[in-house]
């Protein structure tokens, strides 16, 4: 598996972060409990969907010891045009429930801890420990599964290995910011279908084969 140099890779987030010096996720919210909430909600989902039911449901309710309260019915009437919100409110529900009882209703800033509350899997645990806590943490979705092959900057067979090489192979000063940059230029760039190569800032340092032209 073929895995590009230093040299290349260092001039990629070079540029990344000169477009974007301060990359910040496309969720909203305002403390770790609200993006932990926000983060859970989103798989499966777009941020914009996410974020159209937060703006009503965080009002309401923006605390473990709040969402206990609105409950797991309440909970629903706020997240119903959201995929799989059935399970997701159950989650929601019984995550806020173990925050009050494990760890004082505060959000735990430890992988281990995050990964043991309901509905909250690695790449959850990781978005959370990056972006709330600004620990080195590389949470590999579709994104950045795809712009990491696609471009091999970190190839890999799964999001695990993916997310491995990325934590030994981007340089520390990008590292922290690593995340955004790669889910954006996923998101609006580097697209699943039909990469918009023409548009993109690091097309003569990416080794993707097939390039578009238009």
């Amino acid at each position: 598996m073929m895995i590009m140099n230093k040299e290349k890779r260092t001039q990629i987030f070079t540029r990344l972060r000169d477009e974007n010096p301060n990359p910040v996720t496309e969720l909203e919210y305002s403390s770790p409990y609200e993006l932990l909430v926000a983060v859970a909600l989103s798989a499966q989902a777009t941020d914009v969907s996410v974020n159209k039911a937060t703006r009503k449901l965080f009002p309401v309710a923006n605390t473990p010891e709040k969402m206990v309260q609105l409950g797991e019915e309440g909970l629903k009437e706020y997240i119903k045009t959201i995929g799989l919100f059935n399970s997701k409110a159950k989650n929601v529900i019984k995550m806020a429930e173990l925050l009050i009882e494990r760890h004082g209703g505060e959000v735990p800033e430890t992988r281990d801890e995050l990964v043991a509350l309901p509905g909250v899997g690695r790449k959850t645990a990781n978005v959370v420990l990056n972006t709330a806590f600004k620990q080195l943490a590389m949470a590999v979705d579709t994104h950045i599964f795809r712009v990491s092959n696609r471009t091999k900057i970190a190839p890999g067979k799964n999001v695990d290995e993916v997310e491995a090489r990325l934590m030994r192979l981007v340089p520390k000063e990008f590292l922290m910011d690593a995340h955004h940059w790669l889910i954006l230029h996923g998101r609006y760039v580097c697209v699943a279908r039909k990469p918009k190569c023409n548009a993109c800032i690091i097309e003569d340092l990416c080794e993707f084969k097939q390039k578009t032209s238009d």
